[in-house]
C-alpha cells in the first residue's frame, strides 16, 4: 500500500480511483464492509482504491479536551487497510482552513483536481463541508457535477447494535473486551515496550512484564484475561492488569502481564496483548495474602478460559 503525505504528489496513475473518506479509526466491521464495497467498485473499473484519511483527526482540531485516543495506533491501521486492499493512503495534513471547506470546494480543490476521483463508496450518513452541511441528495448533485458517484453502505449491525468507533468505546469503558472484539471482528489488542517495574508484584510471586501504555483507547481498569505475544513470536496465557493497585500503594494507571509458564527477561522488547475477558474490577484488599490470594485464583481463572 503506498502511502501519501503530500496531496499536491499524488501520482497520476492512481487517478480515475474509487475513494473512501474517513478516519477509518479501529477499522472495525463497519470499516470492513465499506471498503469491500470499495473494493468491489474499483475492481469493476479496474481502477485503485485510495483511502483519504485526516491526521490529525477534526475532533483533535476542534475539541482536543474532548478527543478520544484512537483505537488502534498508526501501523496497525496501516497494516489493516493493506490488508484489506487499499492501494493507496492519503494522510491529509487537518487544519482549521481545510475544516472550513465547503463540500464544493473539497469536490473542486481535493476529489476532482487532485485525485481524479471518479467515485466514492462511503457509510450511509456520509456528509461533508463546514459543519457536515451537505448530505444526501444534495451532496450526491454536487459530486455528479464533478462527475463523481457516489455509493451509499448501510450501517453494519450486531445484536442490534450499529458497529462504530462510538460503539466499540463504549464496550471498553465498561470492561467488555469481548464485545468490542466482535464490533472489530478480531481480538482487541494493545501493544508496547517492557520496561522495568517497581518489583512489587514479583515480590509477591506474581512477577509482571511492565508495558509502556500504548496511545491508544485502553479498557476499563481491571483484571483480564489475556494471550501475550512476545517479540519472537511465542504465545502465553496470561493474566494483565490495567489501572491503578491501591493495596499496593499505586494510584498511577499502568498495564502489566503476568505470563503464565514464563521463564525469562522481556525488558525493552515488544509485547502484544489480546484480550479474551475481564476476570473482575480493581479493588482494594485488606492484607498482602489476601492480594497474593487473589493473583493466584486471577492466574487459575486464565489457565482454565484460555485453555
Amino acid at each position: 500500500m503506498e502511502i501519501i503525505d503530500d496531496i499536491d504528489a499524488f501520482p497520476r496513475s492512481l487517478r480515475g480511483c474509487v475513494l473512501t473518506l474517513g478516519k477509518y479509526d479501529g477499522v472495525h466491521l463497519g470499516h470492513q464492509e465499506t471498503l469491500r464495497r470499495a473494493r468491489d467498485a474499483a475492481q469493476r473499473r479496474e481502477a485503485s482504491l485510495v483511502v483519504f484519511t485526516f491526521t490529525p483527526s477534526p475532533a483533535q482540531i476542534l475539541s482536543p479536551e474532548k478527543a478520544s485516543p484512537p483505537l488502534v495506533d498508526e501501523p496497525t491501521k496501516r497494516a489493516l487497510l493493506a490488508a484489506a486492499g487499499v492501494d493507496a493512503l492519503v494522510n491529509f495534513p487537518t487544519t482549521r482552513e481545510f475544516l472550513n471547506l465547503s463540500a464544493e470546494a473539497f469536490f473542486d480543490e481535493i476529489v476532482s483536481a487532485r485525485l481524479g476521483a471518479v467515485q466514492m463508496v462511503e457509510g450511509a450518513d456520509f456528509s461533508l463541508g463546514r459543519g457536515r452541511e451537505v448530505a444526501g441528495p444534495t451532496l450526491d448533485a454536487l459530486a455528479k457535477r464533478f462527475g463523481v458517484l457516489i455509493e451509499r453502505v448501510a450501517p453494519t449491525t450486531l445484536d442490534g447494535t450499529i458497529v462504530s468507533s462510538s460503539a466499540i468505546r463504549m464496550a471498553l469503558r465498561r470492561g467488555d473486551v469481548r464485545f468490542a472484539s466482535r464490533l472489530l471482528g478480531r481480538p482487541y489488542r494493545a501493544a508496547g515496550r517492557v520496561a522495568h517495574g517497581d518489583g512489587k508484584a514479583r515480590a509477591l510471586g506474581f512477577p509482571t512484564a511492565n508495558i509502556v501504555p500504548p496511545a491508544i483507547f485502553l479498557p476499563a481498569p481491571g483484571e483480564y484475561a489475556v494471550y501475550a505475544t512476545t517479540e519472537d513470536g511465542k504465545k502465553y496465557k496470561a493474566a494483565a492488569h490495567y489501572g491503578g493497585s491501591p493495596s499496593l500503594g499505586i494510584e498511577t494507571s499502568k498495564l502489566e502481564a503476568h505470563l503464565l509458564d514464563f521463564e525469562g527477561d522481556l525488558y525493552g522488547t515488544r509485547l502484544e496483548l489480546e484480550f479474551w475477558s475481564r476476570l473482575r474490577e480493581t479493588r482494594s484488599f485488606a492484607s498482602l495474602s489476601e492480594l497474593r490470594a487473589q493473583l493466584a485464583q486471577d492466574a487459575a481463572r486464565v489457565a482454565a478460559e484460555l485453555d
